[in-house]
């Protein structure tokens, strides 16, 4: 018995609805990455140290990261028993919530050591909510989509981590006057986030949940628990799953977090500059990532993703050397062939890492590989950075460090395959994003 399948409206909805909110939650969690690296050092934890401030703003910022596995395993466990969509409307809720409170904080010069608990606190809900919003956007679209175009539709939920983070730097970049950042100018993409939660809230009200999902449902596969079944029959797969995304989550937040700290720190550049080089840059991911998962349809999600962390393993050297020349268009020359890589591991991601657990825990496992593999990688690559530079002085182990990052990935994907369809499974039991 084959699975419902959705109708070419239906997945259109589905996509956009994942693209938009994937883009608020992304803008929402950028903006504390900028402002952990700018601007929160002065007003959150000052320190007679600007390198122990920094530390501590760029620990804060790792702290979302680290409460993502939990948001993971709650919604993970709901989004197998009541669905994708429901869990998805909560997810952006609370995001949305948590940003908005972090732009009405007191600083720590008007409430002292309370201001850093506040904001410790509403970091920590921002991690909550993205450790279940990724993989239901995931989800919400993988399993809308033609299994013969999930490598292209998959690979727009990516861009829209993409735009959240172009719509954030865009947004800091307008009020980036030191005169009155510290003072208000902060505050402004914090606040802005409501509007965009209000437009991203109507469009996933309006998507009906997928059809995998309700042939679950339709079966009575709905597990109890699938956290338990899921370490049961899917560990190893889980395991492989969060080493998978180790290099391209190393790499995307070294270059949209770290880099900003290096170009004030290590490169003596005033504190918009490298904004204004990466802006333009991750143009770059915008165009190439559903190009590369198109080109995944044709050929396979595991030859893209391997050529692309095989790529990632040379090109951070090749990106610190163009940054080094304090030159503005080699600079953007090395972020742009550094986001070519990343375009090419992380477009197809959505099919791939979805196609290896089986539906009826698909979001569970989906939900707690993705969030795990992130704290070994985004969470602690800045403070880890920072504190490479502060010993050594140079950026050459840095480029080592990324590049150990995603030959992890590599090896991850040796092994990572997707099963076969057993003979006599219903359709919905396993979903194939594209044959081996």
């Amino acid at each position: 018995m084959t699975a419902t399948i959705s109708t070419p409206r239906q997945r259109r909805k589905a996509a956009f609805a994942s693209w938009i909110g994937t883009t608020i939650e992304y803008y929402d969690y950028a903006c504390y990455g900028i402002a952990a690296s700018l601007v929160f050092p002065g007003l959150f934890f000052p320190a007679s140290d600007p390198l122990v401030a920094t530390l501590l703003s760029l620990s804060s910022f790792a702290v979302g990261y680290v409460a993502r596995p939990l948001g993971a395993l709650i919604f993970g466990h709901f989004g197998d028993r009541v669905g994708r969509r429901t869990i998805l409307i909560v997810t952006l809720v609370l995001m949305g919530a948590a940003t908005f409170a972090i732009g009405l904080l007191p600083t720590y010069d008007q409430i002292g050591v309370a201001a850093p608990a506040l904001l410790i606190a509403a970091r920590i809900l921002q991690g909550v909510s993205a450790g279940g919003e990724y993989g239901g956007a995931i989800l919400m679209t993988v399993e809308h989509s033609d299994r013969a175009r999930r490598g292209f539709f998959g690979s727009l939920v990516n861009t829209g981590t993409t735009a959240g983070l172009l719509l954030a730097n865009l947004t800091f970049l307008l009020v980036l006057d030191e005169s009155a950042v510290r003072s208000w100018g902060w505050r402004i993409p914090f606040l802005f986030s409501a509007v965009l939660v209000v437009v991203g809230l109507a469009l996933r009200m309006a998507v009906e949940e997928t059809p995998e999902f309700d042939e679950v449902k339709r079966h009575q596969e709905v597990r109890r628990l699938p956290v338990v079944d899921l370490f049961r029959t899917c560990w190893r797969t889980v395991l492989l799953v969060a080493l998978g995304i180790v290099g391209a989550g190393t790499t995307f937040t070294m270059a949209t977090v770290f880099s900003l700290t290096y170009g004030k720190s290590g490169l003596g550049l005033p504190s918009d500059r490298m904004l204004t080089v990466l802006l333009p840059a991750i143009v770059v991911v915008l165009v190439c990532v559903p190009l590369f998962g198109r080109l995944s349809d044709r050929i396979g999600v595991r030859p893209v993703f391997m050529g692309g962390a095989a790529a990632l393993i040379v090109l951070p050297f090749v990106w610190f050397a163009l940054l080094e020349t304090r030159q503005y268009g080699l600079m953007l020359l090395g972020f742009a062939l550094l986001f070519v890589g990343y375009a090419a591991n992380y477009a197809v991601v959505p099919a791939y890492f979805s196609a290896v657990f089986p539906s009826a825990v698909r979001f569970s496992g989906l939900s707690i590989s993705f969030t795990c593999g992130l704290i070994i990688s985004n969470a602690i690559a800045p403070a880890v950075s920072q504190s490479l530079l502060a010993a050594t002085g140079g950026w050459i182990p840095i480029a080592a460090y990324m590049a150990g990052a995603s030959l992890v990935t590599l090896v991850a994907g040796v092994f990572l395959r997707v099963p076969e369809e057993p003979a006599g499974e219903p359709d919905h039991a396993v979903s194939v994003a594209q044959p081996e």
